[in-house]
């Protein structure tokens, strides 16, 4: 079952086109990476899906409701947290997490276990009696995202939600969103940090200039795109006559320090790697280690995203 359907969806304001006719489907018990550069329509997209904005054109269903038409039944069911930081000043962390469950008319026994849920799972417990006014940056953005936990929702929006924390933060945060999605929540999640979407992401979609210009699993968009691999070797010994030994064969970048490291990057690097391979042993050098780099995600991102601007000039 699809929770987010959007079909030829399009956002303009007056002559500049934010959203050019996207079309999504995203299934239930997901996580979904939303990925693009700075001005892609990112955060346009996400206004459109959680209903603070409405479309110029094209339809959206979320949950099975029309969005567009019903939008309050749509909020009921979905947690939302955008860029801008949001938090009451003057109220303590906990204060803060207690009055959300209250907003949302949760019971006082379930807002006090997930109180408790929250304060451990973000590590807010030394911090829980300090108001929000005082804290770091990075600590209100926990206390921001811990509290749309506070309560039921189907689907959450999460718009840049480790900006400002630190690794161990942004770890524990992901892993808690992943513990959630196995329990049956459908997360939509943007992110400039790209091994973030690699380590959690099901599914993602890249934007740009207002267009999709690739949708499929991290997996399968390195299958698609990632035809350049790169490919290490290591030396026994320093050879400073090998870059003479090496003339003619392209693509490889050497580097000496306690031994040679000879690194290769191309399409075709099986052929290179052949090539280089030959030399070695008709020279009599002898190998270390050898190794083979996989394609990263932001290798595929910074690609797809160059050949759509390519193509688009």
């Amino acid at each position: 079952m699809s929770c987010i359907v959007a079909n030829s969806l399009v956002k303009s304001y007056g002559g500049i086109v934010a959203v050019d006719g996207i079309d999504l489907s995203i299934k239930s018990g997901k996580i979904f990476g939303f990925l693009g550069p700075n001005g892609a329509g990112k955060t346009t997209t996400i206004k459109l899906l959680t209903t603070l904005i409405v479309p110029t054109s094209g339809t959206i269903t979320i949950l099975g409701i029309d969005a567009t038409r019903y939008p309050l039944d749509v909020r009921k069911r979905i947690g939302v947290v955008l860029q801008q930081p949001s938090y009451e000043s003057t109220l303590s962390v906990e204060k803060s997490l207690e009055k959300y469950g209250m907003m949302w008319n949760v019971d006082k026994k379930t807002r006090r276990d997930r109180l408790e849920e929250l304060l451990s799972a973000f590590n807010l417990q030394e911090i829980r009696n300090r108001k929000n006014e005082d804290l770091s940056i990075g600590q209100r953005r926990r206390v921001q995202v811990a509290r749309e936990f506070m309560h039921d929702m189907e689907l959450l929006f999460l718009d840049e939600p480790t900006v400002g924390l630190d690794p161990s933060a942004r770890r524990g945060l992901l892993d808690f969103v992943k513990k959630k999605v196995k329990d049956g929540l459908t997360v939509f999640f943007t992110t400039h940090i790209l091994n973030e979407a690699e380590y959690l992401c099901d599914e993602i979609a890249i934007i740009n200039k207002g267009k999709i210009i690739a949708i499929d699993t991290p997996d399968e968009l390195k299958n698609k795109f990632g035809r350049e691999k790169t490919i290490k070797v290591r030396l026994q010994e320093a050879r400073k006559d090998l870059p003479n030994l090496l003339v003619g064969v392209r693509d490889y970048d050497l580097e000496f320090n306690s031994g040679t490291n000879i690194t290769i990057r191309s399409n075709d690097s099986e052929e290179v790697l052949l090539k280089i391979l030959q030399i070695l042993t008709a020279n009599d050098i002898a190998i270390e280690d050898l190794s083979v780099v996989p394609t990263s995600l932001e290798e595929i991102f910074l690609a797809v995203v160059k050949n759509s601007n390519a193509s688009s000039d």
